[in-house]
């Protein structure tokens, strides 16, 4: 929709149609038909700590009570379902699960944090729904998928392929008073388990045989056809082989930009030390006027 991160449609990615599908359609229907009903699915954690009641952590987590919050993250789900195919169904379930179950733990700890320096009461004011795993996606998301360039604004500022998805979390992280608690929570758990922290990753999984199972029940419920009218990229002989060879040739385009530049950065660099400046000062100059050498040269011979 918004990157080049994958084809369109939901093909082998039926955790995040049902995702998409399922958190969404209740959220509609306790917003329009239930009102009365959104009482149950507030995340309190004042509640959860005085009155113990531990089942918030369940239903307060998983339904945006906020519509804003549900569009929101509806968008970054269905854009972040490329991992769903690189990985495929169990590990990105697992992932989720253990970004969802740290999350909890990191909001204790913000939440007090926030009380003890602060003498702010967050905890009964924290947004429900399934928030903090959508923001742990941001930490693969930034790590592995390729950075294009798509257009070129006002000398060093540009737009990439994932330009849009950042505006979209930042739009999701702004849309509350204290949502930044849920989203720091959830790039926490994030970094901590995709970085394979105390083995966390092994401990915080979708068992083989629970997998097996959903796959048998739910996923001939939430599978999408293949898409016909794709457009054919490579000589693969499937969508999945062809998309492989499509994000091998987007890593391949990086890999080349970036050592023409440094190679031309270098020469650049060399041309301008010829002419009488330090290194340092050629450097500076370059990352200055993005790489340009004759802006390059006239910043220099007016400083």
């Amino acid at each position: 929709m918004f990157t080049s991160t994958g084809s369109s449609g939901l093909y082998k990615a039926p955790l995040s149609k049902g995702l998409l599908l399922v958190p969404s359609a209740l959220s509609l229907l306790l917003a329009l038909l239930l009102p009365h009903c959104q009482r149950f699915f507030v995340y309190d954690l004042q509640a959860v700590k005085d009155d113990f009641q531990i089942w918030r952590l369940l239903c307060g987590r998983i339904i945006c009570l906020d519509l804003k919050d549900t569009f929101c993250s509806s968008l970054l789900i269905y854009n972040f379902r490329i991992f769903e195919r690189r990985y495929g169904s169990r590990k990105f379930a697992s992932f989720l699960l253990g970004s969802w179950v740290l999350s909890a733990l990191v909001d204790f700890i913000l939440v007090e944090a926030v009380w003890y320096f602060f003498g702010i009461a967050a905890a009964g004011n924290l947004p429900s729904g399934f928030l903090a795993p959508v923001f742990a996606l941001f930490v693969p998301f930034y790590c592995s998928i390729p950075r294009i360039q798509v257009a070129q604004i006002l000398g060093p500022l540009s737009i990439t392929n994932k330009t849009l998805i950042y505006i979209l979390g930042l739009q999701l992280f702004t849309s509350g008073s204290y949502i930044w608690i849920v989203a720091i929570s959830g790039l926490a758990s994030g970094i901590c388990y995709n970085s394979k922290l105390f083995r966390l990753h092994q401990v915080l999984c979708i068992p083989i045989w629970m997998a097996n199972f959903f796959s048998w029940t739910l996923e001939p419920i939430f599978s999408s056809p293949e898409p016909t009218a794709e457009a054919r990229i490579g000589m693969g002989a499937t969508v999945d082989i062809q998309r492989q060879q499509r994000m091998e040739l987007l890593d391949r385009q990086l890999m080349l930009s970036q050592f023409a530049q440094v190679r031309r950065q270098r020469q650049q660099v060399a041309r301008l030390m010829e002419m009488g400046f330090s290194r340092g000062d050629a450097l500076e100059a370059l990352r200055a006027s993005n790489n340009d050498l004759n802006v390059a040269t006239n910043f220099l011979l007016q400083h």
